[in-house]
């Protein structure tokens, strides 16, 4: 933007600024906790389910944690999660159900270019990241825990 008059740099910051999306924090606040609150919801409801079926706790958490990705995996093929999503925000992303939506997606998207070089290669696109630092971070940690053990910093 070197050669640009004075005029034309006003121009352009008005332009920039009128395409600027404007955030309403605490209104995207209250929909991330409404939106995650529904979710848990859900959750707490398919766990008394099981529970009152029979199942053990650990037990129902499993089958409540298979039932919220799948679950998220229909609605992602619906093309419903991602309208949640961008509704609720952080709210629908951060759950167990946001990370099923996060792998189910690329598959979707990328299923065309085949079995192999499109859900094969792109499933874990989103997710992968996740992934791979979530374990690299426990491992650190738990190195660290160990070595604090080790050391007898740690009880």
């Amino acid at each position: 933007m070197g050669n640009l008059t004075e005029k034309e740099k006003k121009a352009y910051e008005e332009y920039v600024k009128k395409k600027t999306p404007v955030h309403n924090l605490p209104l995207n606040m209250l929909k991330a906790f409404i939106t995650g609150g529904i979710i848990c919801m859900i959750g707490e409801f398919i766990l008394n389910y099981c529970e009152k079926c029979g199942l053990d706790k650990n037990m129902s958490g499993s089958w409540n944690s298979v039932i919220l990705v799948l679950i998220s995996a229909v609605l992602t093929g619906l093309n419903l999660y991602p309208k949640i999503a961008k509704w609720g925000g952080a709210g629908a992303l951060v759950p167990i159900t946001g990370f099923a939506n996060s792998v189910a997606a690329p598959a979707i998207e990328y299923k065309k270019e085949g079995q192999v070089m499109g859900i094969g290669c792109k499933i874990f696109t989103i997710a992968g990241p996740v992934i791979l630092y979530g374990i690299f971070t426990s491992w650190l940690l738990g190195f660290i825990y160990w070595l604090t053990g080790k050391a007898g910093v740690l009880g």
